[in-house]
């Protein structure tokens, strides 16, 4: 069930009841997947530098993030997506650490035109490999996203090389999309970055498949 309460912002929601309960279901199968192919948890913060996005994923980002100021005049945002994080944690901590396998689940935001499949507040989960040094590790997170799909359903089309937009991938990525959900089809996306490859889950649309 969700609910709506009097002036609420566009584009969020409150979910409680058989609905909470089903996301929480599908969540835990998608950790234990993860978790059986050696990839471990990391927790990221809601609030970032917004320099900080368009240094990785691009100025064009910018239109789309809720962007502040805080006390001292220095500009925040509210997290977009996860992976410039991971790239910037990447480069601090795991230089000279191979095959780093992390996994996350995340509120996000952005500031678009709200519609089914589509929320301002909306969640993803991620698995990313930092600095990869066995081979088909592309390939083996391409089989982990649609084993996770299919969760859901069996419908679903892998487009395994396509142009993402964001500035930071260094070559094709990959999507998997569901065309039962119409405009907000796509459910996976990821690809290969400097420091390593990793896809995102929109678990919003997930659900819905």
């Amino acid at each position: 069930m969700e609910y709506r309460i009097e002036n609420q912002a566009r584009g969020v929601r409150i979910i409680a009841g058989d609905q909470a309960k089903s996301r929480r279901q599908l969540l835990n199968q998608l950790i234990d997947i993860a978790q059986e192919a050696g990839f471990e948890e990391i927790t990221l913060p809601c609030i970032e530098p917004s320099q900080v996005y368009v240094d990785k994923a691009g100025g064009e980002i910018l239109n789309q993030m809720y962007v502040f100021a805080d006390k001292k005049g220095r500009s925040l945002c509210l997290r977009p997506e996860a992976t410039a994080t991971v790239q910037l944690i990447a480069d601090q901590y795991f230089k000279g650490r191979k095959d780093v396998r992390l996994w996350y689940f995340e509120r996000c935001w952005r500031y678009e035109r709200p519609q089914e499949g589509r929320y301002r507040e909306f969640f993803q989960f991620g698995m990313e490999v930092i600095n990869p040094s066995t081979p088909g590790v592309r390939d083996e997170l391409l089989a982990l996203a649609a084993r996770m799909v299919a969760l859901k359903t069996d419908n679903f089309e892998v487009n395994a090389g396509v142009k993402r937009g964001l500035d930071y991938y260094t070559e094709d990525g990959f999507e998997i999309a569901v065309p039962s959900l119409g405009a907000q089809k796509q459910v996976v996306g990821g690809g290969a970055y400097r420091q390593g490859i990793g896809f995102a889950i929109g678990f919003d649309r997930l659900m819905l498949a």
